[in-house]
């Protein structure tokens, strides 16, 4: 849904939320539901558009996340305060009485307060099938994708402190584990021999591509000529910010990229309020959705004390 805003009154808002996904929609529901002025800028690309089932998520365990967020913006949408605008928010700076936002088309938009929920982008290592696979086959958490998988011959595309961490977690769900490290292994002596003494293989082979059907991984294929089956593979991928706007804004970022925020779900910049993937690498539904609505909740009650 594409929404044009014209009239000069209608470029005002109470809040401004940029990304239109689980933890936005959840923020705009309940402050539609306060009566609030709220324009959401959405660009339509969520992290997890390739993910063909959701889990752990109650009443919605096994739904694609297509199908969960066009009923949340269905539900969203019905209160008459709320607007959806199709478009990527490019500029966002501070005013003296609230926030400027700029999206791609040259419109620009007024907000008294900004929830910032456009979420994270996944950097894949450069593998020839890895990005078709992506959120398919090759996974990243075991609390969203384990169940399915379990008991299966799973690999793990990581290296060092992060392969072993993960392979003690994985080893609940899944015997038959190795460690691809793509290179030379970076775990250390200690390491290794606890893993090996769980019989999991460590592989330093250089990995071309992932051979698969559909998104579905057949076989890994090694530099050397060598190709192993597998089920799926865990990834670890590098992350950035979806937006970023911590420069034009102000405030900070953590150590992870993630934007820091307090229990209130505010960021270090004065009525800047952040939820979702964005401040946090547990990307759970359930967590996101329980976010923006503390996020909604926290700016509400700011802007109710302000006009009190």
């Amino acid at each position: 849904m594409l929404i044009f805003v014209s009239k000069d009154k209608d470029m005002d808002f109470d809040v401004i939320i940029i990304g239109g996904s689980y933890a936005g929609l959840s923020a705009a529901l309940t402050l539609g539901r306060s009566t609030r002025n709220v324009l959401i800028i959405d660009s339509g690309k969520p992290c997890n558009r390739q993910t063909p089932h959701s889990h752990n998520f109650l009443t919605h365990d096994g739904d694609r996340p297509a199908n969960i967020a066009k009923v949340a913006k269905e539900e969203v949408l019905k209160y008459p305060t709320v607007r959806f605008l199709e478009g990527k928010a490019i500029s966002a700076k501070k005013m003296k009485d609230g926030f400027s936002v700029g999206v791609e088309s040259g419109q620009n938009f007024i907000g008294r307060k900004l929830l910032l929920a456009a979420g994270l982008k996944d950097t894949l290592p450069d593998i020839k099938g890895l990005a078709a696979c992506w959120a398919i086959s090759a996974i990243h958490c075991p609390y969203c994708h384990g169940y399915e998988v379990k008991n299966e011959k799973i690999a793990l595309l990581m290296n060092g402190e992060h392969a072993f961490e993960m392979a003690k977690n994985l080893y609940l769900w899944n015997k038959d584990l190795t460690i691809l490290t793509n290179g030379k292994s970076q775990l250390d002596s200690e390491q290794t021999e606890k893993l090996k003494s769980k019989s999991i293989t460590i592989l330093e082979e250089e990995i071309i591509e992932l051979e698969h059907k559909n998104g579905q991984l057949e076989n890994i294929v090694f530099k050397n000529g060598m190709k192993v089956s597998f089920k799926a593979i865990y990834v670890k991928p590098e992350i950035e910010q979806h937006i970023n706007f911590n420069a034009q804004l102000g405030f900070e970022l953590t150590d992870l990229k993630t934007i820091k925020v307090n229990e209130q779900q505010q960021t270090t910049a004065m009525g800047v309020y952040a939820a979702g993937d964005c401040t946090t690498l547990f990307r759970s539904l359930s967590i996101v959705t329980a976010a923006g609505t503390m996020a909604a909740v926290m700016i509400n009650k700011e802007l109710i004390s302000e006009d009190f």
